[in-house]
């Protein structure tokens, strides 16, 4: 029987991990622990409790202000004294890019432990865009074992930087996280949801936004605040509902600064809600990557509002445009796909790059096939 530790710290790498951890959880072959740094403490529990994940180590890392630095050397330490050590673990699963999966697989490689990468090889080339994010994909590379790409793009980056062995393009688990969310959606849910948020005039086209990453704070969130009170102010028939992120870079400007009728500010969304919101959206404005990953797979246009994204399959698929903070792109494209019905179509019905929802069952199969023995031949490149 193999060991496996999945360890991941925010709510984007419980989402994209769950389908995964039930896979495992599900094959007597593996003996599966879960551990949580909680990077992002209140967003993470929603997660493990809609995917009824049970959690067997909770470091619950997270301090106020707790800089790069302290929180690096926090990982490293307490993954290693209160997890690595404990049990004689065969794999760790890390999903991602935060920095928690940098320190996993840290601590990991120190302890002589198989790396496992979920979500390897994407890749902004700016080691500055997004921060840390793209450092901590090019150090997990270099260490894991198992290299997971959500699309050719992923591996054709790792085999430019001389990484061929155990590389394998399997889709995105987000898209296996998103068709099990569904599953569990039902008529009950629509009704609660409709009368949660009554302030939401659903007749009308909804603008979905969300916003979050560092690189957005100051002075490129304050512009994209300007966009959507010009979207609002020139836009007939439209609402914009803002889930607002609960850090107070961004959550202080935007109650400060989005004050109109049109225009929804809300809590951060439970997955499943958040799920449930994409889809009775018009357009999506966003700079989370799981929902550049998701929301095509509803049939909604994306703008991405980010200089750069590591996601730029989409882009090419049509399935999203990149928008950044700049106000006359925002407010632009948003006009066009309100206007333009034959633009939205186009942008709409592009085929998903992401996968097809059997990334999960792709995955276990290789570990299974090259770890417990079963003849496979090499595909990897």
């Amino acid at each position: 029987m193999k060991k496996i530790l999945f360890l991941f710290g925010t709510r984007p790498e419980a989402i994209k991990l769950a389908p995964l951890i039930a896979r495992f959880s599900g094959d007597e072959r593996f003996d599966v622990r879960v551990g949580v740094t909680a990077q992002h403490r209140e967003m993470l529990d929603q997660v493990l409790d809609f995917f009824e994940i049970d959690v067997d180590y909770d470091l619950n890392i997270m301090t106020h202000n707790q800089t790069l630095h302290q929180l690096t050397a926090d990982l490293i330490s307490r993954i290693t004294n209160e997890i690595l050590l404990k049990e004689d673990f065969d794999f760790v699963f890390v999903q991602g890019d935060t920095t928690t999966v940098m320190a996993s697989a840290l601590a990991a490689f120190y302890q002589k432990i198989k790396i496992v990468h979920i979500e390897a090889g994407l890749r902004s080339h700016d080691m500055h865009s997004p921060f840390p994010e793209e450092m901590n994909r090019v150090l997990t590379s270099r260490l894991a074992d198992y290299h997971f790409c959500p699309t050719e793009t992923g591996r054709l980056y790792l085999n430019a930087e001389k990484l061929h062995k155990n590389v394998y393009v399997v889709g995105n688990t987000v898209i296996d996280a998103l068709f099990e969310g569904l599953r569990k959606f039902d008529a009950s849910d629509e009704e609660r949801l409709i009368k949660k948020y009554c302030q939401i005039d659903f007749n009308k086209k909804i603008i979905f936004v969300t916003c979050h990453r560092r690189e957005n704070f100051g002075e490129p969130f304050r512009e994209i605040c300007e966009s959507l009170l010009e979207i609002v102010a020139t836009q007939k028939n439209i609402q914009i509902v803002y889930a607002v992120h609960l850090n107070p870079n961004i959550r202080d400007v935007a109650y400060n600064t989005l004050v109109d009728e049109n225009i929804i500010l809300i809590p951060p969304l439970a997955y499943a809600e958040l799920i449930w919101m994409i889809n009775k959206s018009y357009i999506v404005l966003t700079d989370s990557g799981g929902i550049q990953e998701e929301a095509p797979s509803l049939g909604k246009p994306v703008l991405v509002m980010r200089e750069v994204t590591e996601r730029m399959e989409g882009v090419t698929a049509g399935t999203a445009v990149l928008v950044g903070s700049d106000k006359q792109k925002i407010v632009g494209e948003t006009a066009k796909l309100l206007n333009d019905f034959a633009y939205y179509s186009e942008i709409s019905t592009a085929s998903n790059p992401y996968g097809d929802g059997t990334a999960c069952e792709q995955i276990k199969n290789i570990i299974v096939e090259k770890e417990i023995g079963l003849y496979l031949p090499d595909v990897s490149v």
